[in-house]
């Protein structure tokens, strides 16, 4: 029975690794913020932006996704994406009526109507990948004004604003549906260590959960390594100073290795902390210094994403530890939710506890089946694959089966490698696996 049993289970996960193979093209299709350089003379004020335009044609919610392929209106955006640049072009005063609608600046309480100067729509971007346009807005200026305040639409995701020209000058993060504080137009609105500090913390945080699948992956490899906690401290040891040390590096400008070698290999990471833990259940002495190594290649990862945030000049020290600490906390959520999964199972292997645990993980289980089917739009299994919960929900469901399995058929330490941690280093394996070919050759 127990030989069956685990069959069946390694099958499930297989069909985990097949449902799960197009979160590999997250990065296609990634959300990119929104980036706004401001800059005021006195009359006039210009607004540069940098901005996924199909993304906003769609009308997409760029609040509540991560991926385009993951919204409702996915097949929206594919089709502005196909369209050529002239084409493109025409539809976008239609983004700008909106947001002077809104509006988007405003002077006290007086909306700046903002027009549009030049648009840059890059050709020859592969159509697989998002497409960022420069587009330049301007407006005038009321008289006497000092200080000017962007309100940021609901639904239009991230963006980084950054003052130019003064002194001092502001830097922020909005996210959508909120406000800038009051900016003043002759500088002196720089963060100061303290707010650069905190608002970077969200951004590091974010930039694991929910977006950071590739890293989350790796973490989980390294959990499911041992069921002790020695090994899993070394091993997060390992990682958090290499990343750390790679990440300063990179966001400072002294190490720049193009994404076309770092993403493959950070793929290549995550297939190989799984696969080694199909061969062993301890903590090898080269492992850490594998996993220091692969943690270069994360915080380079890292430092790609505050390339596209930029951080504020006179606050880059507090704004990289803020980052940083965000990333650690991703981490150590990611750590601590699977172990609450797997707890259960872990007591009654270490203590011979009765099998009355099983009720509790069949419990869980369905209980991350029903939060999945209630987070999914009508008439749901239908749907399944376009919803992005799936890729944490079933995931958890099929963690919680394992442990089931644990509990029931083989309540040893062995029973945990078996039914939990071997199945879920062989999906980890195969799907960064998939990436890794998908980042070199697709």
């Amino acid at each position: 029975m127990s030989n069956a049993f685990y069959r069946v289970l390694c099958k499930l996960m297989c069909a985990l690794i097949l449902s799960s193979a197009g979160a590999g093209t997250a990065r296609a299709h990634e959300v990119l913020p929104t980036i706004a350089d401001l800059t005021a003379d006195g009359t006039v004020v210009e607004l540069a932006v940098q901005i996924n335009l199909e993304a906003f044609l769609a009308d997409i919610n760029l609040d509540a996704v991560a991926d385009t392929n993951e919204a409702e209106n996915a097949a929206d955006y594919d089709a502005l994406r196909a369209l050529d640049t002239e084409a493109l072009a025409a539809r976008a005063p239609e983004i700008l009526a909106a947001w002077n609608a809104n509006p988007l600046l405003l002077a006290g309480e007086v909306p700046i109507v903002l027009e549009a100067v030049s648009l840059v729509i890059p050709q020859g971007v592969n159509p697989e990948l998002p497409r960022v346009s420069d587009w330049v807005l301007r407006g005038a200026l009321p008289a006497g004004v000092q200080s000017l305040t962007l309100s940021w639409p609901a639904g239009a995701g991230a963006m980084v604003l950054r003052q130019q020209g003064v002194d001092e000058p502001y830097t922020g993060y909005l996210e959508g549906g909120t406000q800038s504080p009051p900016i003043d137009l002759g500088g002196g609105g720089a963060q100061t260590s303290g707010e650069a500090f905190f608002s970077y913390i969200p951004v590091g945080f974010d930039h694991i959960l929910p977006k950071g699948l590739d890293h989350i992956l790796f973490v989980l490899g390294l959990f499911f390594l041992s069921t002790h906690l020695r090994p899993l401290i070394w091993q997060v040891s390992a990682f958090t100073l290499a990343h750390t040390v790679t990440l300063a590096l990179g966001a400072l400008g002294w190490v720049s290795v193009p994404a076309s070698i770092v993403e493959p290999l950070i793929a290549a990471s995550i297939t190989y902390v799984a696969v080694e833990n199909l061969f062993t259940s301890g903590l090898s002495r080269w492992r850490p210094l594998v996993i220091f190594g692969f943690g270069l290649l994360h915080g380079l990862g890292f430092a790609s994403v505050l390339g596209e945030f930029g951080l504020p000049e006179g606050q880059f020290i507090p704004a990289l530890i803020g980052f940083n600490i965000g990333v650690e906390l991703g981490q150590l959520t990611v750590i601590a939710v699977m172990a609450l999964c797997v707890w259960q199972a872990l007591r009654v292997c270490r203590r011979g506890v009765e099998h009355t645990g099983g009720v509790k993980l069949l419990y869980a289980g369905l209980a991350a089946l029903a939060l999945l089917l209630c987070f999914l739009p009508l008439p749901g299994l239908v749907t399944l694959l376009e919803a992005p919960v799936y890729v944490f929900a079933i995931p958890l469901a099929l963690v919680f089966l394992g442990c089931l399995a644990t509990v029931q058929v083989d309540p040893e330490p062995a029973g945990y490698r078996k039914f939990v941690a071997v199945p879920a280093s062989v999906a980890i394996a195969v799907i960064g696996a998939y990436w890794f070919v998908e980042r070199v050759f697709l």
